[in-house]
C-alpha cells in the first residue's frame, strides 16, 4: 500500500450513532495507516460545546481574555485554538499536508462514509446518508454480509479487510 501523492488526499468519513465504536475505528485505522507510511490527519465532530485546553493554563486564559486565534507550540506538538466554529470543508483545507483525512462525524457531509451500525435498530440510518462505501457491523446489529443494496458489509473488528476496502475504492475512483 503506497502513500498516495499531495493532489490525491484520500478522505474517508467513520458515521454511526453515540457509543457504536466510531473513535476506536478512527484509531484502528489511522494506525494502520501510520504503519504504511501515510500522514493521517483526523477531524472529529462534537455535538457538545468541548474544552480543550486547561482551566487556567495560560492558553485558556488568553482565550478567556477574548482572544480570536491563539496558538501554542513546543518542541513536539503545535495547536491552534479558535474561538469560532469552521466548517468541515475549512478544517480539511487546514491539512493539506495529509495523505489521508479520517473524519468521524459530519453525517450528512458527503465523503465516502463508513457507518457502523451496533444494534438492528441502528439500520435506520443507513436511508439517511449518502456516499456509503462500507459498512462495520457488530453481531447484534444483525446484517448480512450482503446487505444495504450492495454496499460491502464487514464486522466491525476487521480493521485489516476495511482498509483494504477503502483501498479499494480508491483505486477505483
Amino acid at each position: 500500500m503506497q502513500p498516495p501523492s499531495a493532489r490525491h488526499q484520500l478522505v474517508i468519513q467513520v458515521v454511526g450513532y453515540k457509543n457504536t465504536g466510531k473513535t476506536t475505528l478512527v484509531c484502528r485505522l489511522t494506525e494502520r495507516f501510520k504503519q504504511a507510511g501515510y500522514i493521517v490527519g483526523t477531524i472529529k465532530r462534537d455535538a457538545h460545546d468541548f474544552q480543550i485546553d486547561k482551566p487556567g493554563s495560560d492558553t485558556w486564559q488568553h482565550q478567556a481574555a477574548g482572544a480570536d486565534l491563539t496558538a501554542i507550540t513546543s518542541s513536539k506538538r503545535t495547536a491552534l485554538l479558535k474561538a469560532h466554529p469552521e466548517t468541515l470543508e475549512q478544517l480539511i483545507a487546514q491539512m493539506d499536508e495529509a495523505d489521508v483525512i479520517l473524519i468521524e462525524g459530519f453525517k450528512t457531509a458527503d465523503y465516502p462514509k463508513i457507518l457502523i451500525l451496533r444494534t438492528e435498530a441502528d439500520n435506520e440510518l443507513f436511508d439517511q446518508l449518502t456516499n456509503t462505501a462500507a459498512i462495520a457491523y457488530w453481531p447484534e446489529a444483525k446484517i448480512s454480509e450482503i446487505s444495504h443494496n450492495g454496499i460491502p458489509a464487514i464486522p466491525v473488528d476487521q480493521t485489516d479487510q476495511l482498509l483494504q476496502l477503502i483501498m479499494h475504492d480508491k483505486t477505483n475512483r
